[in-house]
């Protein structure tokens, strides 16, 4: 370890967390102690009489109770398998200029290379140690060549895995992420330090056991010991928890501070990628991804996919313009001999922890290609979104808006949806209102049917209108008034729009829990919690206002593509959108939220009539 001030901090808190270690150790030790003063002090005639003998028995009971629990508690720490961050392992075969831009930066900063390179789904990268018996093979042994030949000792190669945030390797220049991971990799100097690398596996071992322990599936029989073995590792965990701390922000400034001689101009440079690459990874999954995989696909080119969206970002924005002339410097993903490969189980692995999707694919779970993705996504999800709608609508007793002319003169329309969303309820009507409200006594009939609310799908309607400032305004109003629907019978299709997406929901069979590997080691996913899943949900659960007015903007698209020659779109910044006449519709969500919200159907009829598209026409449902 190196004589930075952080390094010289990071041990002090290393060896205040093994003291901690010590002092639970003595305490253990205390009444074996004990124990032994008083049966020597029997044998040798010194403490004798009946009330020693009654102390040495209690104390040697106590004694062996204690060491008991002592042990099963150290066997429970040691033992426990740590939590592992899910990655996408990259073999140095598979990626040998990377794995030799690593060396040479380990190198330059004269600290141990990391053991191994992964991939994870996210703007981030750290290091991780991986050497626990529990997270694969064991780790190379290397012969101390202090102890020769016939030494017979071996010490275990113990340097962490370098994990890598995929969309860096794709958005970023190969000298940008050299500058980014140098930090990253020199922390590997303070790890190696016996110390701190004693202290963090005394803590994450603890912390193992408390997930062990809590974990009711794996002692039903024992829930008590386990409680008691919980209890136990909590209280040392907050005794270090402090000191641990300390420790790991020691390590991080030794790190950064042995990294700056190492491409520092670049650096900042590539900070500044950094944070794009995140915006346009959020915008990618929220807007793009997430659609998808509520349908049952995940698009296989997600990396792909960023360098895309911010390319385009780099066209609206004037204040981008330098990011484009970046895209002809050499990308990093270069360093992969098969980056699409990579790209793609990369996507997966996304699609399993932000969206809880399988680990194989399948029928109702598959690849889509970013060409594929308005057909495939899309035009679906609409036409779906529009058919549950119009299930509702018949489940509540709606009366049909026949079109004589249709091939199919009872076939779904929007102007059912429409005349439904505007028309009166009974309750709510004005004396002057009876004559209107006469000519529909079925339509009138049925505002009386309850129903119950819904969730929207965000991805179609904020992604349409996020582009246009004023939409955006209109599609996400102040959080302090928030606004929902107000007519009782918007209400009510919510609700029952709600409760219909609940049950199949509900219906869908689950995921397959993946097992072993036919070789009979553990598969990636037993490193981490699979029943978890997704880990980190990128939206919270729709609204009922979403909920409606998503599957009432859907029906409007499909009217568009059916009777006017609109096409669905993929917007890399804003995900599903139509397209009229080659152009995105970013008027389209305020004009909806006007029928939803306030019962108000003009804006968009008069939308409807400028683009000629025909509301009572039928339209095309999955």
């Amino acid at each position: 370890m190196g004589s930075e001030v952080g390094a010289q901090a990071a041990r002090a808190r290393a060896l205040a967390v093994l003291r901690i270690r010590g002092r639970a150790l003595a305490v253990a030790l205390l009444p074996a102690a004990a124990a032994v003063i008083l049966v020597a002090g029997g044998t040798s005639d010194h403490l004798v009489g009946p009330g020693w003998d009654a102390a040495r028995a209690v104390v040697s009971a106590v004694a062996l109770v204690v060491l008991l629990a002592a042990g099963v508690i150290a066997l429970v720490v040691a033992r426990a398998r740590p939590a592992v961050s899910p990655t996408v392992p990259i073999a140095e075969d598979a990626a040998p200029d990377l794995y030799r831009l690593v060396r040479d930066l380990a190198e330059r900063l004269d600290v141990p290379a990391p053991s191994a390179i992964a991939l994870t789904p996210d703007c981030d990268s750290w290091l991780e140690d991986r050497t626990h018996p529990a997270h694969g093979p064991p780790a190379r042994e290397e012969r101390d060549e202090l102890a020769g030949a016939a030494g017979g000792r071996h010490r275990r190669t113990a340097a962490p895995v370098l994990v890598i945030g995929s969309p860096f390797l794709w958005w970023m220049r190969v000298g940008e992420l050299r500058a980014v991971l140098a930090p990253v990799v020199a922390g590997t100097g303070p790890s190696a330090h016996p110390d701190i690398a004693a202290a963090r596996r005394f803590v994450r071992g603890l912390d193992a056991a408390v997930a062990t322990a809590a974990d009711r599936g794996r002692c039903p029989a024992f829930r008590p010991a386990c409680a008691g073995i919980g209890w136990v590792a909590r209280l040392l965990l907050r005794s270090c928890r402090q000191h641990a701390a300390e420790m790991e922000r020691g390590v991080a400034a030794a790190a950064a501070e042995r990294a700056q001689a190492v491409d520092y101009g670049v650096r900042i440079v590539a900070q500044e990628q950094v944070g794009l690459a995140y915006a346009g990874w959020d915008r990618l999954l929220t807007r793009v991804a997430l659609p998808a995989w509520r349908m049952g696909r995940w698009p296989s080119r997600l990396d792909a996919g960023v360098v895309a969206a911010l390319t385009e970002l780099s066209r609206r924005d004037r204040l981008a313009e330098g990011f484009a002339s970046r895209l002809g410097e050499r990308p990093a993903c270069d360093l992969l001999e098969e980056p699409g490969t990579v790209d793609e189980a990369a996507s997966l692995l996304a699609a399993r922890l932000f969206h809880g999707g399988p680990a194989e694919c399948g029928p109702d779970w598959a690849p889509v290609d970013w060409s594929e993705y308005p057909e495939e996504v899309v035009d679906r999800k609409w036409r779906t979104d529009a058919a549950r709608l119009h299930r509702v609508l018949d489940a509540l007793g709606v009366r049909r808006a026949p079109d004589p002319t249709a091939h199919d003169p009872n076939g779904p329309t929007l102007t059912r949806v429409l005349d439904h969303l505007t028309a009166p309820d009974r309750d709510d009507q004005e004396p002057s209102d009876a004559g209107a409200t006469a000519a529909s006594p079925a339509a009138t009939s049925d505002a009386d049917t309850d129903a119950k609310p819904p969730s929207r799908d965000p991805s179609i309607l904020d992604a349409e209108v996020e582009a246009d400032a004023g939409a955006d305004a209109d599609l996400h109003p102040d959080e302090d008034t928030p606004r929902t629907p107000r007519t009782p019978r918007t209400a009510a299709l919510a609700a029952r729009l709600s409760a219909e997406l609940a049950r199949e929901d509900a219906a869908a069979p689950p995921a397959p829990v993946p097992g072993a590997s036919p070789s009979g080691q553990a598969g990636p996913d037993a490193l981490w919690d699979v029943d978890a899943l997704p880990l980190f949900p990128l939206q919270p659960p729709r609204t009922e206002r979403e909920l409606l007015t998503d599957h009432v903007t859907a029906m409007v698209c499909c009217a568009a593509m059916d009777t006017a020659g609109a096409q669905p779109g993929l917007d890399w910044l804003d995900g599903p959108t139509l397209l009229v006449g080659g152009e995105r519709a970013t008027d389209l969500a305020p004009r909806v939220l006007s029928l939803v919200e306030d019962g108000d159907p003009d804006p968009l009829r008069a939308w409807l009539s400028d683009l000629g598209i025909r509301p009572e026409k039928p339209v095309r449902l999955v």
